[in-house]
């Protein structure tokens, strides 16, 4: 059976003309996985935003892959942690810009021949992994989150800021020298056991639709926890009421990818537990946890993101 199993969803936001986030995913071996959101910036400056958000999902996955390939042959450790720090982000940051190159010449607009403003209708975040067999690696350039539940079943977010981003200004891929901007997490798991048990991407829509941080760490824990009690089936259906729910309450699109490792593949020795559980009915529309309901959220806004 597959290592991995998806659940992925975008809503747009209420008050939007259009979503202008994107997703993919991408799976070239059973125990190797490439996940990729984005979300373009779609305020008056960004007009092409939406675009930019798919070209550098496309990128991600392609390069993300390419990095796998290298990632699951025998290579130093040193040089492949090098490559995930310095030529990863200079390599997506430099096809992305080809992509909008390519499209400048497709559809022209009038700062076309200056790449300091060509590049920025296009602007957008990016938030991408990859997971191979002995390795957990992924970047993120502004805002948008990554998401792990531990093997141990603890929360963490290895690629939040240091400091919080003031207001709705973030990090850019149109931005001078972007490839500096992107954050990087490198994970090597020696034991198979230690990988993550669940991997969440979202865009900011998600974890601005609770009122603290601590709710959107819970909501990611009992989704994991929800996952080996019911598995992927009823939680798919659920999603896109789950997301629509947030979008109401942040007023912004609102994507996940989420990757989640079944018990059959973490317990092999032990057998598949949910074997148990299939003599129980799934709900056919699993409600979200309790602490997923945003508490004394914010109205919506009026965000860039």
């Amino acid at each position: 059976m597959p290592h991995w199993e998806i659940l992925s969803g975008s809503v747009q936001g209420p008050a939007k003309a259009r979503n202008q986030d994107w997703y993919d995913t991408d799976a070239p071996a059973d125990d190797t996985l490439v996940l990729a959101v984005a979300d373009g910036h779609g305020s008056a400056a960004y007009t092409r935003s939406h675009l930019g958000a798919r070209f550098a999902v496309d990128v991600f996955i392609r390069c993300g892959r390419a990095f796998a390939e290298r990632a699951r042959a025998p290579e130093d450790l040193r040089r492949l942690r090098h490559a995930a720090g310095h030529w990863l982000p200079r390599e997506i940051v430099r096809d992305w810009q080809e992509e909008v190159r390519r499209h400048l010449r497709d559809h022209p607009s009038a700062d076309a021949s200056d790449d300091s403003k060509a590049f920025r209708p296009y602007g957008t975040t990016l938030l991408g992994a990859v997971l191979v067999p002995g390795l957990f690696a992924a970047w993120q350039l502004g805002d948008g989150d990554l998401m792990i539940v531990e093997a141990d079943g603890s929360v963490g977010a290895p690629l939040a800021p240091a400091e919080p981003e003031l207001g709705d200004e973030t990090e850019s891929l149109c931005a001078p020298r972007a490839w500096e901007l992107m954050r990087v997490h490198w994970a090597p798991v020696a034991d198979p056991d230690r990988m993550p048990r669940c991997v969440t991407l979202s865009t900011d829509g998600l974890s601005k639709s609770f009122a603290a941080q601590e709710g959107f760490v819970q909501f990611v824990r009992e989704l994991g926890e929800r996952l080996d009690t019911v598995g992927t089936d009823a939680i798919r259906e659920a999603l896109p009421g789950w997301l629509a729910h947030a979008g109401g309450y942040s007023g912004d699109d609102t994507t996940v990818v989420a990757a989640w490792r079944p018990p059959a593949v973490r317990e092999r020795e032990t057998g598949d537990p949910r074997e148990r559980l299939r003599q129980e009915p799934a709900p056919p529309h699993a409600a979200p946890p309790e602490s997923a309901q945003p508490q004394d959220a914010p109205h919506p806004h009026e965000t860039e993101n």
